[in-house]
């Protein structure tokens, strides 16, 4: 019997506006969002076409900002299938108390959002001590959190796994590394020198595997390698759909490709194990429906 793959980064978008409006981070939407907006009933449909069990919808903040009644709607309708990760503006005074009212609506995670592509807040920064107050909140009710930045920013990130190192952190897009001088990648050096903090996982996504394969670098040889330096048990698959263009199949069907290398139990940890351990609703929720 083949472990269940579960996508732990894909985007859902309402098509109910007048429910849902737009409040995106920055005032500026997202273009995938307008161009090839999903809901979670078509992400189920594409769920159930390429074989993913489970998925971890993410908080599309460069659509609906802070508001994330959608994604919470998600995971009332088919808890069985999805789990959600929330965002809230860590730097305000109440956000403990935001943080507090989205688990009681039933998400599972938090996601902490600096950069992104159509994003980057001047001056933010992850390790601002106005959010130490969030971060000391979001440990205390063990929830695993979302961190997505650029390279530049990981010392940023290094601060707050030294300040929490009980913060189950996980690193979207392992920060978009530049990897086209190829193995052993010296240009990703102090993405890789995080390995010393055993509190931090790593999302791999449609973004690492495109991007692997440009210059000296393969999709083969930079998963490898990043499971060389982590562990496949810190590593979990996201397919960024439908950000990233292309089918959830076809998305898939790419990461399968550059994880062929791998040892049939390092697969099953990046595509599902490690996904399972950070969001274990998503495994009492599948024991319940077997």
């Amino acid at each position: 019997m083949k472990p269940d793959i579960i996508d732990i980064h894909p985007h859902v978008i309402s098509d109910e506006p007048d429910r849902h409006p737009l409040s995106p981070l920055t005032g500026e939407q997202s273009g995938w969002s307008r161009e090839r907006p999903v809901t979670y009933t078509q992400l189920l449909r594409a769920m159930d076409e390429a074989g993913i069990a489970q998925a971890v919808l993410v908080q599309a903040s460069t659509c609906y900002g802070h508001d994330n009644r959608y994604v919470a709607e998600a995971v009332a309708a088919h808890p069985d299938r999805f789990s959600g990760v929330f965002s809230v503006d860590m730097l305000a005074p109440d956000a403990p108390q935001a943080i507090a009212r989205w688990v009681d609506a039933g998400l599972d995670g938090l996601r902490v959002f600096i950069a992104g592509h159509t994003t980057s807040h001047d001056g933010a920064r992850l390790d601002d001590p106005r959010a130490f107050p969030a971060w000391e909140y979001a440990v205390s009710r063990g929830l695993p959190v979302a961190v997505q930045l650029r390279a530049h920013g990981l010392p940023q990130l290094v601060a707050l796994l030294e300040r929490f190192p009980q913060a189950r952190v996980v690193l979207d897009h392992f920060a978009r590394p530049e990897l086209d001088d190829g193995a052993p990648y010296a240009k990703a050096q102090a993405l890789f020198a995080l390995a010393r903090f055993p509190n931090l996982f790593l999302k791999y996504t449609t973004h690492n595997v495109r991007e692997s394969a440009a210059g000296a670098s393969t999709p083969q040889a930079f998963i490898r390698r990043a499971v060389d330096v982590f562990g496949a048990d810190r590593i979990a698959w996201g397919s960024n759909f439908p950000a990233s263009d292309g089918s959830l199949p076809a998305l898939l069907n790419g990461a399968r490709q550059a994880l062929a290398g791998l040892p049939a139990a390092e697969q099953a940890a990046i595509l599902g194990g490690t996904a399972r351990r950070l969001y274990p609703e998503l495994a009492r929720a599948a024991a319940a429906t077997a």
